[in-house]
């Protein structure tokens, strides 16, 4: 049976984590991606990694206007395994936490809360203030996942990709994907030879 996964680049640094969502997802034939951006996640896109609008497009199964409040996926009804926002911008992360559903992404993201499916956001900025905190804590309540692109150093990462390759791992881990590669799996500190 095929599962599905809808993934949201919205305007915040870090495209490349929505980008590498749906590469990692494009070669697994039992999954099937909907893709919707904004249209600063567009504009973030180009200008960090050259890609126009039907380069993106091109590695979903599936895209969707970020203006269509009639698409498939603004509706309970659509079965789904869940949504990843990839990255979440503070914008789009107030939207959710105040249940503001006006445009897709948010609508979309909306419907996975009220439907008590899997809604992760990897929420983009820094420093934060209050209301950046608050929106988490508020959304963490309703039932998302705010899981902050944030690189794990015990992997000893040597490249960007492999930051990166980290975190998509993690994101994918959340909704059961298989992967390989991906992640460095934390085996436990091994005591250095002479410790006490």
């Amino acid at each position: 049976m095929t599962k599905r996964l809808v993934v949201a680049i919205t305007g915040a640094s870090g495209a490349v984590y929505g980008v590498r969502v749906l590469q990692a997802l494009s070669s697994l034939a039992d999954w099937e991606t909907h893709l919707v951006c904004s249209p600063s996640g567009l504009l973030t896109a180009h200008h960090e990694l050259g890609l126009q609008r039907p380069q993106i497009e091109a590695m979903a199964d599936v895209v969707h206007n970020v203006r269509d409040i009639g698409a498939a996926i603004a509706s309970g009804s659509f079965r789904c395994d869940g949504m990843v926002v990839a990255p979440c911008s503070m914008r789009t992360l107030a939207a959710i936490a105040t249940g503001m559903a006006d445009n897709l992404v948010t609508r979309a993201a909306d419907v996975m809360l009220k439907e008590r499916r899997r809604l992760v956001l990897l929420a983009r900025e820094t420093p934060l203030h209050l209301v950046h905190l608050r929106n988490m804590t508020t959304v963490t309540e309703m039932g998302a996942i705010v899981l902050p692109p944030l690189p794990a150093f015990y992997t000893h990462p040597q490249t960007v990709d492999d930051i990166v390759n980290h975190t998509v791992g993690r994101v994918l881990d959340l909704f059961d994907v298989p992967h390989d590669g991906l992640v460095q799996r934390w085996e436990g500190l091994r005591p250095a030879i002479g410790a006490v």
